[in-house]
């Protein structure tokens, strides 16, 4: 009964996440109710679409008020796309509520034109007695944005201006009226007859005498809700007429007697009329922005969206500026061109989650190559930035984005999007020099305040935020420092909880944790969280199991009760109420939960006992999981008897192991070898977790609340001529008392009862394997050590760079799972405490195992395997080592992949760095690596093992080896979690009791059910069914999972540089040689580690796969 309420409390929290419990779904008779008696929308719903209706009536009613009048008052509605985009034109450009008079002066007889702007006429009466013809007619006069300073002054230093003039001249056609004409000219053309003035600046010519009465600087905008600048406005047409009309007819210079009625313009015109080809000599520039579309649900969201299609279709929504790779001559930096609206309705091409939009920039035939694009976003949400096409001509160049651009609210200065060509500083076009700079300087940051979610800052912190030390069961140590060093992560400055220690606050139970805004999951990917994965399961369904069955500790009392986690189908039905046995009315309440509908669920069965439900009872199985495992990392060769620790003796016991000469030599016998001959052929193999545990066994031995017990183990393998790794013998150890070393050693045996205390003493070693797994071998040796990397290539390598442009695709998603992990996974009192042997010291160890072992160096697969004697250097072979066990799944499999990303980025680096010197002449590079060494792994700074950073060999082995740990290092580790943890007896997280020895008061029940003892031993149900949720969770390939496979098509966008394309065509063509091979070998029946009855391939090195839990497999980066 209590095994089917966990299997539906988890299923009906993914219901839940889904929305599938809702009262309209009440099947009683007084909660259904006919369709036609329900109102389609909420009252919430209802409430917005209101709000959003009158939103928009308002914005209707503004543009009526703003539109010109009609002789008879009334007023006009645009009734297009275009015609709002000529009202967002004109309202930025122009006041349009002028007068413009023509007088006549008997004298001369010559026609004067006198402007008098929004009614503020300045003639008298005198003088309009004086008039002939007086005809009032509305003329479009430009605003003060035309005019300011800025521009004026920007005209003013353009070459051919000094030559240019204003020339104004009157056409008048009979009773229809006069039309006045502005144009611009060289001053070469006057004549003898003009009357010229100088008005800000600029001289203007004209036939008949004329009078200027100023630019008005009132505003008229057509959207009033939204915020302009006066710099931001479309170009100005080629030509700009005041019209005087009785018939009320507009009368241009080209005789087009009825045609315009208003200012003619055009969105490609060229910024200023001045910069026509006829005078100055300009070009046009096509840029095609794509725009990421968002997965939308709710009512409010997909108005909203709509209505930022409207605002981006009349040119307010996103604004782009094009900066040359040439220098300016008169501004000392590159040369620029006016801000321009991204302008029309939307079109979806081929790919249907991009939206395309156009812009149009006239820029003079000598603006040089586009170097860089300032883009400002206009509305008051983000947008996500795909990439920018920009057409010059025959020229077709890129600008890849893949970025999040928050509103101007948020970020005044805009983002700055670089083309897809890498360089290297020493070669940045001196246009976009300063713009690189500025970009690198604003990620940085200055390790002050809270970080906010638009924010786009990469700094360092340690972790201070994993405990709460307003609760005494939540405090936790801070890790980063002399006493618990580890490397750094990327800091939230949420504020602090207590001062002594500095601990960060946690923040609210569904607040995430900050990082950077394109760190974080796409849509799909968070959708996948949504829909039952870690989202359902850290805030959703281990709450409700744990309060349903609080206080209960139910053990699995038979293997049947395992079994059926997987293929019994748990069905509750409303006719079937299940009592939780809580009472009062949290118990009610409870149970109202738990028996609510019709659910259905079963677990994935494991590829572990998939095929063979015994397999893993069996020790070859036990030691070929230490070569095809999950965690195959950590076997050794065995050098050397006696072993000894390198621990203190005097606070931990003797140095030398009870695994000695005499219990080993025995147990070599069975195979027929004596033990000098076993160590000659290097047939002995040693998984030890002495050291690293034994520091740690009383603490952990000692927790009351959540009890576990636990050894620090030593195992000893013998490699067999049949090529079976098996184990000889088992040493488990307990802190010393003074009349015991606590010492155990077990090997397998023939009676019962020593059966029975082997598959004990391999289920110890399998808890110690399982927590080193996950706190050392996966989340220390890439999660967290692969962060510091990222943050410190954001900081010091600009977007340009080809060191960033390689590392990109490497760094997916990485630091929003390591967020994520520590909110809900590492945290104290989070899944991992629980579940696992270290308990509450959990991460201490993970710390002491950074500050003993870690170093960068040996993380590149075959440094770690020479390290460890699983290999020996061997220039002959291709990656310079051989294996000593040549069936070695994860080493075989691992150093052809790794081969592949060496050649890659050999040939890369030497690509970009021909010249020897580059490398320590490169200020960015040198930057990165001394920021990782020096801040991201601050307490490691010191230390003598640090690669230098001189040549392209230094470099290549460097990034070969961050590429190897987040791709293929990665992969080997993770995503057989599921497929080999999933049941619990083969793989156990944490162990419960201690092996009972005769005087023990638990041995007579071991002697009397040796099977329960056992069950009993391993993790209550609670623990088992949360464990396995999580692994489940982590072994998953989510939907947009990019494979390491695929990095051709991933790169595409970032270089169009052919070599460069070439270099990822051949790799992703190495790789699919790569999986060629692993699947002959899987099918080699020579190979015992990979093929037998019942025995699943190793995979988990198969560069491809579909989504979902499959235990195949490479991502490009650490995404779960």
């Amino acid at each position: 009964m209590l095994h089917s309420v966990m299997v539906q409390t988890r299923n009906l929290i993914r219901d839940e996440v889904l929305g599938a419990i809702s009262d309209d779904d009440d099947d009683s008779p007084s909660g259904k109710r006919s369709k036609l008696d329900r109102f389609p929308l909420s009252r919430w719903e209802l409430a917005v679409s209101l709000g959003v209706f009158l939103v928009f009536s308002s914005s209707l009613f503004c543009i009526y008020i703003t539109m010109p009048a009609a002789k008879s008052g009334k007023l006009k509605l645009p009734r297009s796309i275009s015609d709002l985009r000529l009202l967002n034109f004109i309202s930025g450009n122009f006041i349009y509520w002028s007068m413009v008079r023509p007088t006549y002066d008997e004298d001369d007889g010559d026609e004067d034109a006198e402007i008098i702007v929004n009614g503020d006429e300045e003639s008298d009466e005198e003088e309009e007695d004086d008039v002939d013809h007086v005809m009032d007619k509305m003329s479009i006069t430009p605003k003060h944005s035309f005019m300011n300073e800025m521009e004026r002054d920007r005209l003013l230093e353009m070459p051919s201006v000094s030559r240019l003039c204003l020339r104004i001249d009157v056409k008048q056609e009979g009773c229809s009226g006069m039309s006045y004409t502005m144009e611009f000219e060289n001053k070469s053309n006057a004549r003898p007859d003009d009357s010229t003035i100088e008005y800000q600046g600029f001289a203007i010519a004209s036939p008949v005498k004329t009078n200027f009465y100023g630019v008005s600087l009132v505003r008229s905008p057509a959207f009033p809700v939204l915020p302009r600048r006066l710099q931001h406005r479309v170009s100005l047409s080629r030509q700009v007429r005041a019209v005087i009309s009785r018939e009320e007819k507009a009368v241009d210079q080209e005789d087009e007697k009825s045609k315009n009625r208003s200012v003619v313009y055009s969105s490609s015109s060229p910024a200023f009329p001045w910069q026509r080809s006829k005078y100055t000599g300009t070009k046009t520039v096509m840029a095609v922005v794509k725009i990421r579309k968002k997965m939308r649900e709710k009512l409010t969201e997909r108005l909203g969206h709509q209505f930022e299609l409207l605002m981006k279709a009349v040119g307010q929504g996103m604004l782009i500026q094009l900066v040359s790779e040439d220098i300016d001559p008169e501004t000392g930096s590159g040369r620029r061109s006016l801000e321009t609206p991204v302008l029309g309705l939307p079109k979806a091409r081929n790919d249907p989650r991009n939206l395309e939009f156009t812009a149009t920039f006239t820029v003079p035939t000598d603006f040089g190559k586009p170097g860089a694009i300032l883009v400002t976003n206009l509305l008051s949400s983000e947008i996500c930035l795909s990439e920018i096409i920009i057409r010059d001509g025959s020229d077709t160049i890129l600008f890849p984005g893949n970025t999040w651009i928050h509103s101007r609210n948020d970020n005044p200065d805009g983002r700055i999007i670089f083309r897809s060509q890498p360089c290297l500083p020493s070669h940045t076009p001196a246009g976009i020099k300063e713009l690189r700079e500025k970009d690198l300087r604003s990620v940085r940051g200055n390790g002050k305040g809270d970080r906010k979610p638009h924010e786009r800052i990469y700094d360092y912190d340690v972790y201070n935020d994993l405990g709460d030390p307003r609760k005494k069961d939540r405090v936790r140590p801070i890790l980063g420092g002399p006493e618990m060093p580890y490397p750094r992560r990327c800091r939230s400055g949420r504020p602090l909880v207590s001062k002594n220690p500095p601990c960060e606050s946690r923040g609210k139970d569904k607040e995430e944790f900050y990082v950077p805004r394109d760190e974080e999951f796409e849509d799909i990917k968070r959708d996948t969280f949504t829909a039952g994965r870690l989202k359902a399961l850290f805030h959703n369904l281990v709450p409700s199991i744990a309060a349903a069955l609080s206080n209960l500790d139910i053990p699995f009392t038979c293997f049947s009760d395992i079994d059926k986690l997987y293929k019994c189908d748990i069905v509750l039905r409303p006719t079937e109420p299940k009592d939780t046995g809580l009472g009062g009315f949290f118990g009610s309440f409870v149970d109202g939960i738990l028996n609510v509908g019709e659910t259905l669920l079963k677990y994935d069965t494991p590829a572990v006992i998939k095929s063979d439900r015994f397999a893993w009872l069996r020790d070859n199985e036990f030691g070929r999981q230490a070569l095809a495992g999950v965690n195959p990392v950590n076997i050794e060769l065995l050098k050397e008897l006696p072993i000894r620790s390198k621990l203190d003796p005097a606070v931990y016991g003797p140095q030398e192991s009870a695994l000695t000469e005499e219990v080993i030599a025995k147990e070599v016998q069975h195979y027929g070898m004596t033990l000098e001959q076993a160590f000659e052929e290097k047939r002995l193999f040693l998984l030890d977790y002495h050291d690293m545990l034994l520091p740690f066994v009383d603490k952990i031995n000692s927790l009351k609340d959540d009890p576990r017990k636990t050894y620090a183990s030593r195992t000893i393998f013998f490699y067999s001529k049949a090529g079976a790794l098996r184990p000889l013998a088992i040493e488990l150890s307990l802190p010393p008392t003074p009349d015991n070393d606590n010492k155990f050693v077990y090997v397998h045996g023939h009676d019962a009862t020593t059966h029975w205390m082997w598959k004990l003493a391999k289920a110890h070693v399998c808890s110690n394997d399982a927590g080193v797994h996950q706190l050392v071998n996966h989340w220390l040796r890439t999660h967290a050590s692969m962060e510091p990397y990222i943050i410190a290539t954001n900081r010091q390598l600009s977007t340009m760079h080809p060191v960033y442009k390689l590392l990109h695709p490497h760094m997916r998603y990485t630091l929003e799972i390591n967020a994520r992990a520590r909110k809900s996974l590492i945290n104290g009192g989070g899944i991992i405490e629980s579940c696992f042997t270290p308990g509450k010291y959990s991460m201490e160890l993970s710390s002491a195992a950074y500050k003993n072992m870690w170093r960068f160096d040996m993380e590149g697969l075959p440094a770690d395997l020479v390290r460890r004697g699983m290999a020996e250097e061997d220039a002959s072979e291709e990656c310079g080592v051989k294996l000593v066990i040549e069936d070695y799944p994860y080493a075989a499999d691992g150093l052809l992949i790794w081969k592949a990303i060496k050649n890659l980025v050999e040939s890369y680096v030497k690509h970009f760095y021909s010249d020897p010197k580059s490398i320590a002449s490169d200020f960015e590079l040198q930057a990165w690596w001394d920021e990782i060494k020096n801040k991201g792994h601050y307490d490691k700074k010191d230390e003598p093992w640090w690669p230098k950073l001189n040549t392209t060999q230094d470099l290549s082995e460097i990034l070969t080896n961050m590429i190897w740990i987040a791709s293929g290092q990665h992969a080997a580790i993770n995503f057989g979690q599921y497929p080999f943890g999933g049941y619990v007896p083969n793989r156990p997280t944490l162990l419960r009791k201690l092996i009972p020895h005769e005087n023990d008061p638990e041995y007579e029940m071991f002697m009397r059910n040796p099977q329960y003892s056992f069950l009993s031993s391993l993790a209550t149900q609670l623990q088992a069914t949360k464990v396995m949720a999580v692994q489940e969770t982590l072994s998953t390939h989510s939907a947009d999972e990019e494979y390491l496979i695929d990095l051709k098509e991933n790169q595409r966008r970032w270089f169009q540089d052919e070599e460069v394309v070439k270099y990822f065509s051949k790799f992703s063509e190495e790789l699919e040689e790569v999986e060629k091979k692993i699947n002959k070998r899987n099918k080699d029946k020579k190979l015992k580690n990979r093929t037998g009855a019942g025995m699943p391939p190793y995979e988990l090195l198969l560069p491809t796969s579909p989504h979902g839990v499959t235990g195949r497999g490479i991502p490009n980066s650490i995404s779960i």
